[in-house]
């Protein structure tokens, strides 16, 4: 199948012509998916509802079709995406939903726990290309990200991109977008980020109208590093704890003293107003 007209990459590749950033914001529940659609249909933003194989896992075709059918019948553009699929089960998940047409519109493909590259695209080419019969756009990693988060493997040793191999591990997996390690990780960070935005703007010269560039590792980053990273390439740029720890908190809260609806409510109120606020710093709102 033809991915001429698939959802993530035209909302991608619009971002990286324009010079914004697009917001994929992991959804753990229903609350969180409705939260992301109204920020979105309210500040006219494109966006991408996310999710961790885990959440997958728990809601399989059921889950993933609310998604889609909550992001497809949005007033502005929205895709779904799956976040680091490393495992074979969570992988056949996927794609065997999406032989029975549940389709993600993209999905990542996350083999960097490979000991070299040629592994990685060895164990990620299958992958890709059974996933593109489908119409669904696969993310790799080239190099390798610390940390972990939300039922992902726990991976200490990282490795940066290396942009002279950029071009050759993308024909190799024939991935379509593609996630660098610029020292950037997963989780909390000890030390002030230190960002490689030399790494970035050689992947952004080698890559410009062909693949888009995704930024994993945002957790407490600071906006003018956001900013700097859209300007020098990135197109995705992946929030996760951001939004799910005022909103479970709001939530946690308002269980013990309100209504269950009026405290979901004001949990997703919560979700709504991160999302609003990264549109605007990414420079997506009133882009759709």
């Amino acid at each position: 199948m033809s991915l001429e007209n698939n959802r993530t990459l035209s909302i991608l590749r619009k971002a990286e012509t324009e010079g914004y950033g697009i917001l994929a914001q992991t959804c753990y529940d229903a609350n969180c998916v409705i939260g992301l659609v109204r920020a979105a249909e309210r500040c006219r933003s494109p966006a991408i509802i996310q999710m961790f194989p885990v959440t997958l896992a728990f809601g399989k075709g059921p889950w993933l079709q609310f998604c889609l059918n909550a992001a497809h019948q949005a007033s502005v553009p929205i895709a779904v995406n799956l976040d680091h699929a490393t495992d074979p089960e969570h992988l056949e998940l996927a794609l065997s939903l999406a032989e029975q047409g549940i389709a993600f519109d993209s999905i990542m493909v996350d083999a960097s726990h490979a000991e070299t590259d040629e592994e990685n695209i060895a164990l990620a080419r299958p992958y890709v290309e059974r996933a593109e019969k489908c119409g669904i756009a696969v993310e790799v990693e080239l190099g390798r990200l610390e940390g972990g988060e939300a039922g992902l493997r726990m991976i200490s040793d990282a490795k940066l991109t290396r942009p002279e191999k950029a071009r050759e591990f993308m024909e190799g997996t024939g991935a379509r977008v593609l996630a660098p390690s610029i020292g950037n990780l997963h989780g909390s960070y000890i030390n002030p980020p230190n960002f490689r935005q030399d790494i970035l703007k050689d992947l952004q010269a080698t890559f410009k109208g062909s693949i888009p560039l995704c930024l994993h590792g945002t957790d407490e980053l600071p906006d003018e590093l956001f900013k700097e990273c859209i300007k020098n390439g990135i197109s995705k740029i992946n929030i996760n704890s951001w939004g799910r720890d005022p909103y479970a908190k709001k939530l946690a809260e308002g269980l013990q003293s309100k209504p269950f609806p009026d405290a979901v409510e004001e949990a997703t109120k919560v979700f709504e107003d991160v999302c609003e606020r990264f549109f605007k710093l990414f420079g997506s709102a009133g882009r759709a």
